[in-house]
């Protein structure tokens, strides 16, 4: 049992690393647990506080640290709940417990606050009468006005007393001083879906949406908590599900939260919700202000919103009777955290539900292999929706070998095809999607004389060719460190003119389409043309209300949109996620496929898809042609098993980063030493009380080169250990946590731990 305690005394504190340590009285060591809030002597008062960690290891001499004075009983705040979680993520992701409070608790900043103030009347009207006579004798005219309108009006905003009457502050604080007014303050809260006109919600629920509906809700009304996993076709109403478990849960006094993978997803998604329930609907995401932020956990903290959507980080939304988390696009890999803590939301929001006794729903037409597994392993309840809404036909799929059109003299990044069934839509009215996963105009450039490849000086990646206004002929970007120079016109290795991009991103294709089709009106949706605040918003509600032809775009486009005149959809470059060094390489290719194709036919008029590919033999296209998911997880689960690779096995990716290469190479190896020590004293252990060591055996490899070894003058190595036990893992990263706290070897390297990575360091 811990002896100590850090306690947070201010957890919105804008510096949540400051803690302060006590000890724990041998009463409450076994009551005493992570996130409870307790009361503390500070200076000459006793204040609450919150234990973010339990230790054994005093911070400063022991006779100095005073003692806790006992455990807050009469409420237990939404806080508390959020500090556990946090800790959680520390335990099972590696991390500080500052970085994981940080990513759960929103930071109050002073300048966030709105204020609301209002000048009243304090007298009578009698009283009030006097004194403005008073006031009219001695000709104090800014006074009388502001007498004669609150005589009126015994309520007025400060700002309009300030800006239509001209009366400065000064004068308001003079009548406060003599007792005749008072200013009323009061917290504004900036509502990001203010500007929302609902329309009403007029669905109804067909018999296939209805059994999944009542699957849950049976389950809900016993209060058994569980994940469900709705596997459910594109264009099969997933969303209309989710609306119908909401309504359920709110009418119990519930409350929900609806992860989505995309801002770009919200606009749709929210008007939705919106139509629906109204006011009772917040957002959360990265476009809007810090201020703006905060407002909506403190909206949802004071019960004004009962339904927060939002990428991963609505995730921590303070809701004190949640009820249900679902999560929209479940095998989407922004899920996962590229920054500290690296987690999932989807195994934090199953632990938030257990911690609060709410459920979880994961939908996609597309399920990851992780979570396809878990169901088929009876860990998740699988529900289906095998039809469309309405019984509309899945689109009809064409594969084009680029291959051929090649050998047939056409070298248009459009197919004979495409371009056919283009002109035919364009024709009859009819809108399309074309869909490549790359932005910008080129992914590299490059001397066809030579073969040099320009590259950052500073990072082991090649440099992009951007053109913008600014820069018309053309500017060289590193996207991990920001590095540029112009773009050159002779090689710089052997002089050559011809030296030019790979132009296959979307705006070139936006240059491509124009001038192929000047008819049609085009739209192009990357994050480049969304910079601004409303940039998703104005393309996707300018290309619903079919202001344009042909939309253009990344993975953004393909991803959960409802666009009922799209009758054709074309993926341009079916390879570009094939052959990236990530295992998820074929998954990802088969989830982007389906989900673009997925993206046609969803209105009256049946949808025709068109996949180029260089490939077209491959088993995620050709499974993604047949919108047969069966099929393609038969075959990825062949490739895991036969790699050990997620979900039949565990991996932890470790980081060892530094200034200098040897030194990230030494930290590395001293890890990987350290690994096969624990290991041996695991077996010996094991072994002395006849147990079976298979479990617990890691299989480490590395130290090696990441994908990307070097990035801004900083220097990458990783280790890569796989286990069939998860928790095994969570112990040999506390083990190395610990190694490393007090060992110089490690002054000069930065370790990251990531378990299960979505994407390589």
């Amino acid at each position: 049992m811990a002896e100590y305690a850090n306690i947070i005394v201010d957890i919105f504190n804008e510096k949540l690393d400051k803690t302060f340590q006590y000890r724990i009285p041998e009463a409450m060591k076994e009551k005493l647990t992570l996130g409870m809030q307790v009361y503390v002597p500070f200076g000459k008062r006793n204040i609450k506080g919150y234990v973010v960690e339990l230790t054994d290891e005093p911070e400063f001499e022991v006779a100095k640290i005073k003692e806790i004075i006992g455990i807050v009983t009469d409420s237990v705040p939404i806080e508390s709940q959020l500090i556990a979680l946090a800790g959680w993520m520390k335990k099972n992701y590696g991390a500080t417990m500052n970085h994981a409070l940080k990513t759960v608790i929103p930071i109050k900043k002073k300048s966030n606050a709105v204020e609301h103030k209002s000048v009243r009347l304090k007298l009578t009207e009698i009283e009030a009468k006097s004194e403005l006579a008073e006031f009219e004798r001695k000709h104090q005219k800014a006074r009388v006005r502001l007498l004669s309108a609150l005589i009126e009006n015994p309520q007025m905003d400060q700002s309009m007393i300030t800006q239509k009457l001209n009366v400065s502050g000064t004068v308001i604080r003079a009548l406060e001083t003599m007792g005749i007014v008072e200013v009323v303050s009061e917290r504004s809260y900036r509502n990001p879906v203010s500007h929302l006109d609902s329309k009403g919600y007029h669905l109804t629920l067909n018999e296939e949406q209805q059994s999944v509906v009542d699957a849950i809700e049976r389950n809900l009304d016993q209060k058994i908590a569980k994940t469900y996993l709705i596997k459910g076709v594109t264009g099969s109403g997933k969303t209309e599900v989710y609306m119908e478990l909401i309504a359920h849960m709110l009418a119990q006094g519930k409350q929900a939260i609806v992860l989505i993978p995309e801002i770009a997803l919200t606009f749709q998604t929210v008007m939705r919700f919106y139509n629906r329930f109204g006011d009772r609907v917040s957002i959360m995401n990265s476009r809007l202000s810090p201020g703006e932020r905060f407002d909506q956990f403190e909206r949802a903290k004071n019960g004004d919103v009962d339904i927060m959507i939002g990428p991963r980080s609505a995730l921590f939304t303070p809701f004190s009777k949640l009820g249900l988390i679902i999560i929209d696009e479940e095998h989407e890999s922004s899920y996962k955290s590229e920054t500290l803590p690296r987690y999932h939301a989807r195994e934090t929001a199953i632990e938030r539900a257990r911690m609060c006794g709410a459920s979880v729903v994961l939908g996609s037409a597309t399920p990851s292999v992780e979570s396809y597994y878990k169901a088929k392993t009876g860990e998740y309840e699988l529900l289906e929706l095998k039809h469309r809404v309405a019984e509309k036909p899945l689109p009809k799929v064409e594969v084009v070998d680029l291959r051929e059109e090649l050998k047939a003299g056409n070298r248009s990044i459009l197919s004979v095809q495409l371009q056919e069934l283009m002109e035919d839509r364009l024709k009859k009215g009819q809108q399309m999607m074309l869909f490549i996963n790359r932005r910008g105009v080129a992914g590299f450039v490059s001397c066809r004389a030579c073969g040099h490849v320009l590259k950052c000086p500073h990072c082991d990646v090649s440099l992009s060719q951007h053109v913008t206004r600014q820069h018309p002929e053309g500017k060289m970007v590193c996207h991990y460190c920001g590095y540029e120079i112009p773009m050159p016109k002779t090689c710089p290795a052997c002089g050559s003119r011809y030296i030019s991009g790979f132009k296959a991103g979307t705006q070139k294709i936006e240059m491509i389409v124009k001038e192929r089709f000047p008819q049609a009106r085009v739209l192009r949706m990357d994050m480049d043309t969304t910079r601004n605040k409303e940039g998703y918003e104005q393309i996707l509600s300018a290309f619903a209300n079919q202001e344009a032809d042909i939309l253009i775009g990344t993975q953004m486009i393909v991803k959960g949109h409802d666009f009922p005149n799209v009758t054709l959809v074309g993926v341009l470059a079916a390879d570009l996620s094939l052959y990236v060094s990530d295992y998820h390489a074929a998954e990802r290719t088969f989830q982007l496929l389906t989900q673009a194709a997925g993206r046609a036919g969803r209105g009256s008029e049946p949808g025709e898809v068109v996949i180029q590919t260089y490939r077209p033999d491959h088993y995620s296209v050709q499974t993604a042609k047949e919108q047969d998911y069966e099929a393609f997880y038969e075959q990825e689960m062949e490739y895991r098993r036969m790699l050990l690779y997620p979900p039949v096995w565990n991996m932890l990716v470790i980081l060892c980063a530094s200034k200098q290469e040897q030194t990230a190479y030494d930290s590395a190896k001293l890890l990987v030493q350290e690994t096969d020590a624990w290991q041996e004293n695991i077996k010996a252990a094991m072994e002395r009380v006849g147990e079976d060591f298979k479990k617990k055996r890691v299989f480490p490899v590395g130290p090696a080169d990441p994908a990307v070894a070097k990035v801004n003058d900083i220097y990458k190595k990783v280790i890569y250990i796989k286990t069939k036990d998860y928790q095994t893992l969570v112990e040999l990263k506390d083990r190395l946590e610990h190694y490393m706290r007090d060992n110089r070897a490690f002054k000069d390297t930065v370790v990251q731990f990531d378990f299960n990575p979505m994407s390589g360091f």
